[in-house]
């Protein structure tokens, strides 16, 4: 409950804090509130505190009309509960494009799934590499929930925000050909599994992110709902583990992995992504080489992989051998 907890910097502990205590207690004898948090203050990069005698203030509004108040949102709530912070421009522009990468993304999952369908489920998820993703979501809404419950919002926002990334720059990339369906030869159970698992979990994303990146948020959630996303319910385990259940997470990272080294040799050899790749070879440890096996389809779709793919057992994941088509 709200007024259960009083806010408050560290330079007034003794004072108004303890004064509080003590006159509720001496006239009514009891506490005021059960809790208290103490914020730090934003110093200057020196780590002086601002003031106006001093010249070192910034201007908020300024700030807020350069980077936008997701930006501020996220830089302050970077700054961990009782500890002071120096202002740093480069914060803000971190915090902007997180915020913007929450409207492109969400843009581009949308533009995915069919228009006028029924909201899927997580039950609607049934290929493998899907099933991974959902199970490492289910894991940070865990984590987040956890720190939430402690006060902790830094932790909380840690935690939703690199999954965020790693849903964005790993997951997306790995099957966003199988989600877009084109190839008539496709499994169209995999293409509905790959649709559903983007919706579930920018449905959870967004609801994770809410409180901090509140204006993006709310903005994509209004591009396929008619409430507010801060009037809904808080992501739960149970919501997304359905048929996650036994699911790696670490699947997704693995398969990441082999990707990016289909895609690393391109950059060597200079040639654009969409290179065609007559063969190369998986090499890592026997769970992760079954890991790439069970998404060799998204792998071969993701990295434009028309010939062979071989597999090895070695102490570490690499990929080698990879031989490109050339006019």
């Amino acid at each position: 409950f709200p007024m259960d907890m009083a806010p408050q910097a560290h330079d007034i502990i003794r004072t108004w804090l303890f004064s509080r205590v003590v006159r509720s207690n001496f006239e009514h004898g009891v506490a005021p509130w059960k809790r208290a948090t103490i914020s730090g203050f934003v110093v200057d990069p020196d780590r002086k505190k601002m003031s106006k005698s001093k010249g070192n203030v910034v201007v908020p509004t300024e700030i807020l009309d350069k980077f936008g108040a997701d930006a501020v949102r996220w830089r302050a709530a970077m700054a961990r509960p009782g500890m002071d912070s120096p202002f740093d421009e480069t914060q803000m522009k971190v915090g902007r494009r997180l915020a913007m990468k929450v409207l492109n993304a969400s843009k581009f999952v949308l533009g995915i799934a069919a228009s006028g369908e029924a909201a899927p489920a997580a039950s609607d998820v049934t290929a493998p590499v899907d099933l991974a993703m959902l199970a490492g979501l289910a894991g940070v809404v865990a984590q987040a929930t956890k720190a939430f419950e402690a006060y902790d919002y830094s932790a909380a926002l840690e935690a939703a925000e690199q999954f965020f990334w790693t849903f964005c720059d790993d997951y997306l990339e790995l099957v966003k050909e199988r989600a877009y369906g084109s190839d008539a030869s496709m499994d169209r159970a995999a293409v509905e599994s790959a649709r559903a698992a983007l919706q579930v979990a920018l449905d959870v994303l967004l609801r994770l992110l809410a409180p901090v990146i509140s204006f993006a948020t709310e903005e994509v959630w209004s591009w396929w709902h008619t409430d507010s996303v801060h009037t809904q319910p808080w992501p739960t385990v149970e919501e997304i583990a359905a048929g996650a259940e036994g699911a790696d997470p670490r699947m997704l990272d693995v398969v990441g992995q082999a990707l990016a080294g289909v895609r690393r040799a391109k950059s060597e050899a200079k040639v654009g992504m969409r290179t065609e790749v007559s063969a190369t070879t998986v090499s890592g440890p026997d769970a992760d080489v079954d890991h790439v096996r069970a998404a060799e389809a998204d792998l071969r779709a993701a990295g434009k992989v028309v010939g062979d793919v071989t597999y090895a057992t070695a102490e570490v994941l690499t990929v080698s051998g990879t031989e490109l088509v050339t006019a």
